[in-house]
C-alpha cells in the first residue's frame, strides 16, 4: 500500500524529490502529475502533486526529504558570492539598479524605457556597488 508522504504545487517539486528518494534506493511514486501538467489550475483542488511511498519506507522518506544538505553543497562547490567593495564582506546578494525608475516609467507610458543595472548589496554594510 502507498502513502503519501509529501505534496508539491507544481510536477518539478515532485521530481526533484522523487530524485533524491530514488538515489537513496527508495522506491517512490509520483500521483496526478501530468493531470496538473495538462491543467496547472486543478494543482490546488487535487491537493497537488503526491509523493507516495510503499508503507515500510515512509519514516525513512520523511526523514531524508527533511535533511537540509546545503552545508555538503558549499563545502563541495564553495561559494560563488562576490566580496563587498567597501568591507570585504562575502555576505553579499543581487541587486538591481533602476527598478523603481523603471517601473514609474512603465506606468506613465505604458513602456519599459529606462535600463536596470546590475550590482551587489552588502548585508553586512548596507553597501551597493554595480558589477
Amino acid at each position: 500500500m502507498l502513502v503519501t508522504i509529501s505534496r508539491f504545487t507544481f510536477p518539478y517539486e515532485a521530481q526533484i524529490a522523487w530524485a533524491k528518494l530514488d538515489a537513496e534506493g527508495i522506491p517512490a511514486f509520483i500521483a496526478d502529475e501530468h493531470t496538473i501538467n495538462m491543467q496547472w489550475l486543478y494543482s490546488n483542488a487535487l491537493g497537488g502533486v503526491r509523493l507516495q511511498v510503499p508503507e515500510e519506507y515512509a519514516d525513512q522518506a520523511q526523514h531524508l526529504l527533511s535533511e537540509d544538505r546545503a552545508h555538503d553543497l558549499l563545502s563541495q562547490e564553495g561559494s560563488s558570492s562576490i566580496p563587498c567593495p567597501q568591507c570585504g564582506s562575502t555576505d553579499t546578494k543581487y541587486y538591481q539598479f533602476g527598478k523603481r525608475c523603471a517601473f514609474l516609467v512603465f506606468l506613465c507610458i505604458d513602456f519599459p524605457l529606462y535600463p536596470i543595472k546590475h550590482g551587489i548589496k552588502c548585508s553586512h554594510c548596507g553597501h551597493k556597488s554595480r558589477l
